[in-house]
């Protein structure tokens, strides 16, 4: 099985990207992810189910000791079909 994971830290800071969030994005840049998309404003995440959800174990973790007041986040299981359409699309790996 494949998931995505769609997360948000808070609070927000404009003005410098909080600690937090540099933890959070760490986390899922150090993972065996098959993609990250890292934002201002909202973070993805996509893999095998077991990579993400140790991913997701971690952020929480981390991201509440580094200081984020709440984390919002969705988890969604992606369709065979389309995981094997990407996958083929990007060399079958």
């Amino acid at each position: 099985m494949r998931l995505r994971v769609e997360f948000t830290t808070e609070p927000f800071d404009l003005d410098e990207v909080p600690s937090h969030a540099v933890v959070a994005r760490d986390i899922l840049q150090g993972a065996p992810l098959d993609s990250v998309d890292v934002g201002p404003f909202g973070n993805t995440a996509e893999g095998r189910a077991e990579t993400v959800l140790a991913a997701i174990d971690a952020l929480l973790r981390k991201s509440l000791e580094a200081g984020a007041t709440r984390v919002s986040l969705q988890v969604n299981v992606i369709p065979e079909a389309a995981a094997a359409a990407g996958e083929a699309g990007e060399g079958g790996r």
